[in-house]
């Protein structure tokens, strides 16, 4: 609280009334629903689960900020929009942050500067970063009250462009730029994040993407050793050594796959037949699938593929998908495979709603940590929303509309010799869901 404000002049009157702004409103926060989120948090016990991989050098004696508490700190300001180390400083007095780490929000010592978060950044080594994405598929498997009988990951990665020669950074000719592409994992039917993995801007091989499967699936069975799993992704992940990998360990694939002359050849008729329906129907467009057999120069074994043969205005397009799943073409093609699209939607929150992009640091391990502090801030926001009625606006909000409408609530924090008050807006629109949301946050299980 600033004693003596001045005043601002410069506002002009309004009916006759001068306006007289001072910045002497006492102790207020622009961020009152970090307070429902870090509930949440306390129940999910991200910050925990995340610190408790992390080896601290640290005298305990002389540790003024601990590592569960600076994790807990950033991706609470990550989930509010406050994406750069930067904002630490600004907002390490700010009371809604205080009580939602654990401080009291007046006579609390501050958290934690920017210098320490950037040390906190670059402390996890690549043994304490694998146990960190291993307890984030801890995270993942305890999310769910009852054992599924089926879950679906969708796999695919996106362009991290970078701004100078961090480790890991290369050329990439498609986006025409240095950058990363990590790889974005997701369970389809909930939307929950399992793995997000920093990696050098190419594309993965066969070898990578059996590797990150294997890693991925273990952790899962070890949980659930009898969940039905199905893997989605384009043509690049539709690799020989993946989809050999997935049948020795029953797991179902549906993967795009590249067309050439080969796999034109085959649909030729199909094709033909499509093209002469548009034409003799007077429609748009038409459709045909079919299946076959088809092995290409590196399989070993001949795999079904399924084959999307569309004739419109713009002239013929031919898709190939190829998979070990059972079922008619077009339900494998149109009802399973294009279901992946809604993949990058998530990678969309993750990316640009949580500005997961924002990896900067000289050292790969660096940037990793911060992928997995803004999975954590996704984790959040996801489960916030999930706590919304199935009918409500909140349930299919996107995470920005969340942010700006539940987070950014404006809050007198006031702290009393026995009790902490926090009071919000009279005329704040949402009063209802907030309550609502925030009732729900606080029954969560632990």
């Amino acid at each position: 609280m600033v004693d003596d404000a001045p005043f601002l002049p410069g506002l002009s009157p309004v009916a006759g009334k001068p306006v007289q702004v001072t910045f002497d409103g006492g102790c207020l926060t622009s961020d009152g629903g970090v307070l429902v989120l870090a509930e949440i948090e306390r129940r999910l016990g991200i910050a925990e689960r995340l610190a408790g991989c992390i080896e601290d050098p640290r005298a305990p004696d002389r540790v003024g900020h601990g590592l569960a508490e600076m994790i807990r700190f950033r991706a609470l300001l990550i989930a509010a929009g406050y994406e750069d180390a930067n904002d630490c400083d600004a907002l390490r007095a700010d009371p809604a942050f205080k009580l939602a780490v654990g401080r009291l929000p007046e006579s609390g010592a501050d958290l934690c500067s920017q210098p320490t978060m950037c040390r906190l950044e670059n402390l996890p080594g690549s043994t304490a970063l694998k146990r960190m994405m291993a307890a984030m598929v801890e995270l993942f498997c305890d999310s769910f009250d009852d054992v599924p009988r089926r879950i679906v990951l969708d796999i695919d990665d996106t362009e991290d462009r970078v701004h100078g020669h961090q480790q890991l950074s290369l050329f990439h000719a498609h986006y025409d730029s240095r950058c990363f592409l990590p790889i974005h994992i997701y369970e389809a039917t909930s939307g929950k994040p399992v793995a997000v993995i920093l990696r050098p801007g190419k594309t993965p091989d066969g070898a990578e993407v059996a590797l990150l499967l294997r890693h991925v699936v273990k952790a899962i069975r070890a949980r659930w050793p009898r969940v039905e799993i199905l893997v989605r992704g384009d043509s690049h992940y539709g690799r020989h050594e993946a989809m050999t990998w997935c049948e020795r360990n029953r797991v179902a694939y549906v993967f795009g796959l590249a067309g050439n002359k080969v796999l034109l050849g085959r649909v030729a008729d199909l094709a033909e037949d499509a093209a002469v329906a548009r034409v003799d129907g007077e429609v748009p467009k038409v459709r045909r699938f079919g299946e076959f057999r088809y092995a290409a120069r590196s399989w070993h074994i001949e795999r079904r593929v399924v084959a999307r043969i569309e004739a419109s205005t713009l002239g013929a397009d031919s898709r190939f998908i190829v998979t070990n799943l059972a079922g008619a073409p077009r339900w494998l093609y149109e009802a399973v495979y294009c279901q992946r699209g809604q993949a990058e939607n998530l990678i969309k929150a993750h990316k640009l709603h949580l500005a997961s992009d924002r990896t900067s640091c000289t050292s790969a391990t660096a940037n990793q940590f911060r992928l997995l502090i803004h999975t954590a801030a996704y984790w959040l926001l996801h489960t916030l929303r999930g706590l919304a009625p199935k009918t409500s606006f909140w349930r299919d909000a996107q995470f920005d509309t969340i942010r700006l409408a539940l987070i950014k609530v404006a809050a007198r924090v006031t702290e009393m010799k026995t009790r902490i008050k926090v009071a919000l807006p009279s005329c704040y629109p949402y009063q209802h869901s907030w309550a609502l949301l925030a009732g729900r946050a606080t029954t969560l299980p632990p």
